[in-house]
């Protein structure tokens, strides 16, 4: 492997979810792969070998396609919760942003807290209304008074568009994680991960979904809490202790602890925190977790309780980061040729590993990088469910079959679309194996932002919003996001090879929400036709039913 592959890992596994954009800064160092890994391959066995039970145990229990792709609404508000935070706790979150902070102290600090604090207000805002209005998909609400067809194809379409994107840089990011922490090849990883998804989800469908999330997440937080006690223990328990020997052994010093660099571009700040917040906010398999919860008071409790274990993991990474300033980066056995202060072993991702080495030992180190692996599955099967469902229940049951299609033909076209989405997945892991997949990050971000989210949010809140214009507002904000990504540094010059970028940004969605959301009103506001107006009077029932749930889709009974 090559010197710019190492790089191009560095920023696509770094890229794996939200918070790797943030650590990217952090991840321009080149990575190898690793001796083989026993303890570590043998800990992700225990764990696949957990969750195939479980998906067995799953796979008797989905048995409608309300069990397939919510779990009968099932699931609870604590439950789901754990899930959610899943889905944003990733093997990204770890090893990325505890690299940004061992990096850059206060900057990684800064981005952790701006990141997490918008993230509660606006799933806050959309999950009771969520709850009360969908059913299995987020197009569900889009469509609920606006043309059935039109919106939910095109609501289909931005979540497999955003499905794709996420999956490609999940399978690349799988592929090269693998390399590292298990002395793996590429190939098999990938392949791996795809089996995996396609048994998750075929047969076990949300109930083992959910279930493969929560072991993960409970695996992540008890990992990072035992680790963030061991780093704590070697500094007496003293939060000053941990703070002074940082920025003793920092070569930054006490600028460890101020604004730097990362600060210094607000445009660029300001676009990757709205897109990163709208995006997650808009993510499909996000979406989904809301419909598997029984009512609008659990989807609040979700949001209630991934918020605190969300929150309690950022202050995990963050003692995590600190502690390795001190603890790695003084001691020579974690660096090439043993020269403090040069190239980690590994790569610049890696202080998190090098700790859980240095304080637990292999087996300790072995476990997490199990759960790092795990989390990349759990992730995928997310994704791919949510893909699967745009196809079976949005673009077959409602726009081909008019509603006419019975549930057994629904959930085997689900079934069939989620075998589909996985061999498709392997095929785009390793076609692009040796790609910079990293501006698909960007994109696919930048999509949920401008493409899924302007319409999800008006289509909730906004009574003038129209079929032409959503759909118009969703074009434009898709062609934009798309473009500016084409043109940004991350294509027109590190891919495509120019030597300056047409648009000065590496993330569109300042940009192209704006677009989106101009376009969507002025589309709406412009349009006086019969159809529009008797969408806006539909507004009024549409409210009462967000509020009360009043008709809203009702849990299985298990």
């Amino acid at each position: 492997m090559n010197l710019s592959k190492f790089k191009y890992f560095g920023l696509a596994a770094l890229s794996l979810l939200p918070t790797l954009v943030l650590a990217a800064a952090a991840s321009d160092g080149p990575v190898e792969k690793q001796p083989v890994n026993v303890s570590a391959i043998a800990m992700f066995l225990v764990f696949v070998l957990l969750t195939l039970g479980i998906t067995y145990w799953a796979a008797s229990r989905t048995k409608s396609t309300a069990d397939f792709y919510t779990a009968g609404g099932g699931i609870s508000g604590f439950q789901n919760g754990l899930a959610i935070a899943g889905d944003y706790m990733s093997a990204a979150t770890l090893l990325g942003l505890s690299s940004l902070i061992y990096a850059r102290g206060f900057d990684g600090f800064i981005y952790t807290i701006s990141f997490f604090v918008g993230w509660p207000i606006i799933l806050f805002i959309l999950a009771e209304r969520l709850r009360n209005l969908g059913k299995f998909t987020f197009a569900d609400i889009a469509s609920f008074r606006l043309d059935q067809t039109k919106i939910r194809t095109f609501a289909a379409f931005g979540s497999l568009t955003v499905v794709f994107f996420y999956l490609i840089v999940q399978m690349v990011g799988a592929g090269q994680l693998i390399q590292l922490l298990f002395g793996l090849d590429y190939n098999y990883a990938v392949v791996m991960v795809g089996v995996l998804m396609i048994v998750y989800v075929t047969f076990g469908g949300m109930v083992a979904t959910t279930w493969v999330q929560i072991i993960k997440a409970c695996l992540l937080l008890f990992g990072g809490t035992v680790l963030m006690f061991l780093t704590l223990n070697y500094f007496g328990f003293s939060l000053d202790t941990l703070f002074i020997k940082a920025t003793e052994s920092s070569k930054l010093g006490t600028k460890l602890m101020e604004p730097g660099k990362l600060m210094s571009d607000p445009v660029s700040a300001v676009s990757l925190s709205l897109g990163l917040l709208f995006g997650t906010a808009a993510l499909p398999h996000i979406l989904m977790r809301f419909f598997t919860v029984p009512n609008a008071k659990e989807a609040r409790k979700s949001v209630f309780v991934a918020t605190g274990f969300i929150g309690f993991f950022f202050l995990v990474v963050v003692v995590l980061g600190i502690g390795a300033i001190t603890i790695v980066g003084t001691d020579p056995q974690f660096f090439e040729n043993g020269v403090v202060g040069g190239k980690l072993i590994g790569g610049s991702n890696m202080p998190v590993m090098h700790l859980a080495k240095a304080l637990g030992g292999d087996i300790f180190l072995g476990f997490l990088s199990a759960v790092a692996f795990a989390t990349i599955l759990a992730v995928v099967s997310g994704l791919a469910l949510a893909g699967a469902s745009a196809i079976s229940h949005d673009i077959y049951a409602r726009v081909i079959k008019k509603g006419t299609a019975s549930g057994e033909q629904e959930m085997r076209v689900g079934k069939y679309a989620s075998v589909f989405i996985g061999i498709v997945a392997v095929l785009l892991g390793i076609l692009f194996k040796d790609q910079n997949v990293a501006f698909l990050v960007a994109l696919a971000f930048g999509v949920a932002a401008s493409v899924n989210f302007p319409v999800l949010i008006l289509s909730m809140y906004w009574k003038g919003l129209t079929t032409r214009g959503a759909l118009i507002g969703g074009i434009v904000g898709l062609i934009t996001a798309v473009g500016l990504v084409i043109l940004s540094p991350a294509v027109w010059v590190k891919v495509i090879g120019n030597a300056t970028p047409v648009f000065p940004y590496d993330h569109p969605a300042l940009f192209s929400m704006s677009a989106a959301f101009l376009a969507t009103w002025f589309f709406s506001v412009t349009d006086k036709s019969a159809r529009a107006k008797a969408e806006i009077a539909a507004f009024d029932d549409q409210y009462v039913r967000a509020q009360t749930g009043i008709g809203a889709a009702q849990a299985s009974d298990h």
